[in-house]
């Protein structure tokens, strides 16, 4: 038996005292280094952020003013008008809808309400040029829907009884806003989940109906994530280009895209961008003060949910037939049309290769802007956790500058510092070498690759922050005490603890990335199609069936951020 002294020794000898490397002791002047070239790097990337802006201005300014005349008699009254009268009519709708269907699924209990919560996202998964697409050939004098009608009322011919053309601002505006509903739907249902429901029992108590709280309690305190829904709805109206276009309607967004193409006069499409550029100034600004001096105060508990009120058989049917509504219009529809049009297409003629190449470019370039979007979007969040102050903050919002833009705006933004960029790296190449080099940037499909980034980086650099959050900042100051650098804190630590909130962020600029036309359109390279080009150019010759299976494709790959929102709503 050992005596207890030697098992005392024994252990004290198996012990082993932590000793920090040297680097702990004295490791301030490579941390503040490590933490000052972050802080550089966010620099960079915020300054890439407010190029397109500072482009588009150089480009304006040094642009002929002869333009002007044209633009003031012809172009930008019209345009002018009709976008306002888009945006009017795509907020009021997308307000309305949105605003019911979220307090239908939240404060009523009828058939399906589970299934419908979910469905109703479902809009976002169809891009608004595939849904004018489909509708173009759905509402057609001979299509579908209408020889349907005709056949039930008795009639032979279109001459007999036709529908009002979709091709139309009150088309336009219904097609848009049954599309863009989800961003009203989404901000305004999560307000109304978390906000207490004594409010609402307190209301009742003293006489309110369901109906009357709804009006003068729930409505009023969502009134600042409504005006976040309808000003995210506004900007993706400002942003489309395939839809106005498909319908007949000439947008200021529309206006730039021929201005550039079409008279080749990239001056003149620059400062119609900045008059576009005035108008999304002025939709932010009107979403700020339709928030300001809304403030509610919140208990630190969590409040208790609103629990749905019961409705009877022929009421909860009618809610049912409300919600399914907008779901059926917004996807139902296109996406059964599509559907059927590539299953014809591909019994017909098989799956063409053109596509399965347009699949492959598609994937490429929007796994390159992926990456580039979540590596910047890191610089920016982790760049504001090292060092959080005035200097952070300044650079987080410009990164939040691109999604506010256009893609129009953006792609001429981006066009410029690239093609200037292009000319020096010729000139150098041939000063040494004699020979050119060509437009490397611009023939490779890295401006278009920057354009998604800079686009994209609001998306990356919220989501990743979000993640970022979730980490104790205790964390962060014991590995600065074992002498860790500010890199392998990010890579060992930050990076594993939010790899969730990275992969959504991915998954959501991927989809995204697919999905974008009007930057793809300006800066793809020569006999670059990717599957939103080939529908567009497809749609603009009337051949509706040859798009079909490439459509069909993108909405199969936009339901995938829908089935990520369904599952964070769940969890909420």
């Amino acid at each position: 038996m050992v005596p207890a002294a030697a098992r005392i020794r024994a252990l004290e000898a198996s012990m082993t005292t932590p000793t920090f490397p040297a680097r702990a002791i004295s490791g301030a002047r490579p941390w503040r280094r490590g933490r000052a070239l972050w802080i550089a790097a966010a620099g960079i990337v915020a300054a890439l952020a407010m190029m397109p802006i500072v482009a588009l201005t150089v480009l304006a300014l040094g642009g002929s003013l002869d333009v002007w005349p044209h633009l003031l008699s012809n172009v930008l009254p019209r345009a002018t008008w009709n976008t306002l009268l888009l945006l009017g009519g795509v907020g009021t709708i997308t307000g309305i809808v949105g605003c019911g269907t979220a307090w239908l699924v939240t404060a009523y209990d009828f058939p399906l309400r589970r299934q419908m919560e979910w469905a109703l996202l479902l809009p976002l998964a169809v891009p608004t040029y595939i849904v004018a697409y489909a509708y173009l050939d759905l509402l057609h004098p001979v299509g579908a829907i209408q020889s349907t009608i005709r056949l039930i009322l008795g009639y032979d011919s279109p001459r007999d009884f036709r529908l009002p053309d979709v091709r139309s601002m009150a088309g336009c505006i219904l097609i848009v806003s049954s599309v863009l509903y989800p961003y009203v739907y989404i901000t305004t249902r999560a307000m109304f989940m978390t906000q207490a429901a004594n409010l609402i029992d307190v209301s009742r108590t003293l006489g309110c109906s369901y109906r009357a709280a709804f009006f003068r309690v729930a409505l009023p305190q969502a009134r600042p994530a409504i005006a976040v829904g309808i000003s995210l709805a506004l900007m993706e109206t400002l942003n489309d280009i395939g839809a106005s276009e498909f319908l007949g309607i000439r947008t200021l967004t529309v206006s730039i895209y021929s201005q550039w193409v079409n008279r080749t006069d990239l001056a003149g499409a620059a400062q119609i961008a900045l008059a576009l550029l005035l108008l999304v100034v002025l939709v932010v600004a009107a979403e700020r003060w339709a928030r300001r001096h809304q403030a509610f105060a919140a208990s630190a508990q969590r409040p208790r949910r609103l629990e749905p009120k019961r409705l009877p058989r022929a009421a909860g049917l009618l809610a049912l037939f409300a919600t399914l509504v907008p779901v059926s219009f917004g996807f139902l529809l296109p996406a059964s049309y599509l559907a059927d049009a590539a299953a014809r297409r591909i019994a017909f003629s098989g799956v063409s290769p053109a596509i399965l190449n347009e699949v492959v470019n598609t994937v490429s370039i929007a796994t390159a802007g992926t990456l580039a979007a979540i590596i910047f979007g890191l610089v920016i969040a982790f760049a504001a956790r090292l060092a959080p102050g005035a200097m952070s903050r300044l650079f987080t919002r410009a990164a939040l500058v691109g999604y506010a833009i256009p893609g129009t705006v953006l792609a001429i933004g981006v066009l410029y510092p690239v093609t200037l960029a292009d000319r020096w790296m010729d000139g150098l190449w041939r000063g040494y070498f004699g020979t050119g080099l060509g437009l490397v940037l611009l023939g490779s499909g890295s401006a278009l690759v920057l354009a998604y980034t800079l686009r994209f980086l609001a998306i990356s650099t919220g989501g990743i922050e979000a993640g970022l959050s979730r980490i104790p900042p205790s964390l962060d100051g014991a590995a600065r005490t074992l002498g860790a650098t500010p890199l392998r804190l990010l890579t060992t630590i930050h990076i594993p603890l939010s790899r969730a909130a990275i992969a959504a962020a991915a998954i959501l600029i991927f989809v995204d990335c697919m999905k974008e036309l009007p930057a793809t359109l300006l800066l793809r390279p020569l006999n670059f199609e990717t599957l939103a080009t080939h529908l567009y150019g497809e749609a603009a010759r009337g051949t509706y069936e040859d798009a079909s299976v490439a459509a069909l494709l993108i909405v199969l790959v936009g339901m995938i951020p829908v089935a990520v929102l369904s599952r964070i709503g769940r969890e909420r």
